[in-house]
């Protein structure tokens, strides 16, 4: 998010009319529903945590115990049991 003066982008009729409502204060304008990125997108950190998250479910299948990959990952147990347990969603991005 940057700041942006209004008199450098707005038309003037408009900005006359957002004065109407709001004078010397900061307005957050958010993006469009279309325009919105999921949280961790950009960064690769979803992708990052998706393939963490796909390593612990291999190793517990292969049997490693919920406490031996609490300790490896540096999770709880009760986070590892979420993982591990739950159902594979399709992803949208």
């Amino acid at each position: 998010m940057r700041y942006v003066n209004a008199n450098d982008i707005l038309p003037k009729h408009l900005l006359a009319e957002l004065q109407q409502y709001v004078q010397g204060d900061l307005i957050y304008i958010p993006k469009q529903d279309e325009n919105k990125v999921k949280w961790g997108v950009l960064s690769g950190e979803r992708q990052r945590l998706e393939n963490r998250n796909a390593e612990i479910r291999q190793l517990f299948k292969e049997g490693v115990s919920l406490e031996r990959l609490s300790k490896e990952f540096a999770l709880s147990v009760e986070t590892i049991k979420k993982i591990v347990y739950k159902k594979c969603e399709s992803k949208h991005y």
